[in-house]
């Protein structure tokens, strides 16, 4: 486990825990934070992607299990202390960068848990590398809408427009700003956003590089068409608990398909929730993840 210089050294920690990081082979320099003070199968959590995610996103979850297990939390490319310059970000280098990661932890299988559009690589990552994974938890996860997603033309010509000199950069000002970051994190409450997420997510968004994966995720080309299909479904052996109730961004329609459909699905419905249930319902998500991990045995 390397200790290296950081990337941004401006950027306080997302999370209270060591900080490492290590290059990987397909994904480049990945920095995660970890507590590995306790024994037991390892926990790997990755954040979401919007214009401003961080470790951050899964602090409860990481606070929770530290001294419990060995728990680590993912920078994804393009985000936190993680490498974050001008490349073709892609599902299969989200998926690459996870698979790589648990590499890094060591040979066990780990239980993996990501958040929101993170669900797609991780799901994509547990098919090309299954002996990585003992289980998979999806939080409010993408891809489960019966709304069809842009094109890929489309994808290509806004990913086009948006990489335009001059016009991503100011794009990504604006939804960067306090005020947008404030009301999109806003939305993801019932209440109001804690005021250490929303400051954490407008200093992680201010970091050198820190527009080009954001407006790769703004051109839709992060998303996986049809990923019921060419995700989940093919998950058949892996137990997988999913987590959702509303979000603003996405529908779960075909959750309850997929779970009554698969028996080694679980889903539970933590209400009400719009996207980060173990920040608004902690002690319930909890219950429910400690539960599904102990089951998986």
């Amino acid at each position: 486990m390397s200790a290296q210089p950081l990337l941004n050294p401006t950027l306080p920690k997302a999370i209270e825990a060591g900080l490492s990081q290590f290059a990987s082979p397909r994904a480049g320099r990945l920095a995660y934070y970890s507590d590995t003070s306790a024994g037991g199968r390892p926990l790997l959590l990755v954040h979401s992607i919007n214009a401003a995610p961080s470790s951050r996103e899964v602090q409860p979850i990481f606070d929770h299990c530290r001294g419990q297990r060995p728990v680590y939390s993912l920078d994804l490319p393009g985000f936190g202390q993680s490498e974050r310059g001008e490349r073709d970000y892609a599902p299969e280098l989200f998926a690459a960068a996870i698979g790589d990661m648990l590499a890094h932890i060591g040979d066990a299988a780990a239980d993996v848990l990501a958040l929101s559009l993170s669900a797609e690589f991780a799901a994509r990552a547990a098919l090309s590398e299954p002996e990585r994974f003992a289980s998979l938890v999806l939080i409010s996860p993408t891809g489960f809408s019966r709304r069809p997603l842009p094109p890929p033309a489309v994808g290509r010509v806004a990913h086009g427009v948006l990489n335009a000199p001059g016009l991503g950069e100011g794009l990504f000002r604006l939804v960067s700003s306090r005020p947008s970051v404030r009301f999109y994190l806003g939305k993801s409450f019932t209440g109001d956003a804690p005021e250490a997420l929303v400051d954490y997510a407008y200093r992680t968004s201010h970091q050198p590089g820190a527009r080009h994966a954001p407006l790769t995720f703004l051109s839709s080309r992060l998303f996986t068409p049809h990923a019921v299909e060419r995700l989940y479904e093919r998950l058949t052996e892996l137990p997988v608990l999913a987590i959702a109730d509303r979000d603003p961004y996405v529908t779960f329609e075909r959750i309850t398909e997929v779970a009554a459909a698969l028996p080694n699905w679980h889903y539970e419905r933590i209400a009400p929730h719009m996207g980060l249930p173990h920040w608004e319902h902690p002690d319930r998500t909890f219950t429910a993840l400690d539960r599904f991990w102990g089951d998986v045995g």
